[in-house]
């Protein structure tokens, strides 16, 4: 199951990684101060495979590549906005693995739900536009209750950033067309 990490309308990349901070010599350095602006303890609390969710414009601003990179060596696995700011913010998420999940459904998921997506990568391969996350709600006694089911899409998706993301990355798949 992914984490949720909600964040609001107009989520820009300086929020997801402030400039400053691409003065740092590499990501690793870099990925403690991920949405440092809004959610002080994200980079301690994100674990792999947990999921941004944000409204509308999400990554507006400049087309940063470690916007998306810094996510991603925290472990995430996937975006769910309801509208993408740019293709190119987008594509990063694509080229380094991250599911850019879109719907245009009320997102009724909370900060601390849970969502799981069945069998993602037969999703992928299948070439699935509708992708299902079923919910998840953490109650205050620990419990955990099923909230129903949210239909995203992955949007139309090329044979190649499907490979991408099957492969895991954008280096993967070189990697993979390299040695074959």
């Amino acid at each position: 199951m992914s984490k949720i990490f909600k964040f609001h309308n107009d989520v820009d990349t300086d929020q997801i990684i402030a400039s400053q901070y691409l003065l740092l010599p590499n990501i690793e350095e870099m990925k403690g101060y991920t949405f440092e602006s809004l959610d002080g303890e994200f980079a301690k609390s994100a674990k792999p495979g947990d999921i941004i969710v944000a409204g509308e414009n999400f990554g507006c601003g400049s087309s940063r590549e470690q916007a998306a990179s810094s996510q991603k060596v925290l472990g995430g696995f996937g975006n769910l906005a309801r509208e993408y700011a740019t293709k190119r913010y987008r594509s990063n998420l694509i080229n380094w693995g991250i599911l850019p999940l879109r719907t245009e459904n009320p997102l009724i998921l909370k900060e601390g739900d849970y969502v799981w997506i069945q069998d993602v990568r037969k999703v992928i391969e299948e070439k699935r536009k509708a992708v299902e996350l079923e919910r998840f709600i953490c109650k205050e006694d620990g419990t955990v209750a099923h909230g129903g089911t949210l239909i995203c899409t992955l949007d139309s998706l090329t044979d190649e950033e499907r490979q991408i993301l099957l492969d895991g990355c954008l280096i993967n798949y070189y990697k993979e067309r390299r040695t074959t």
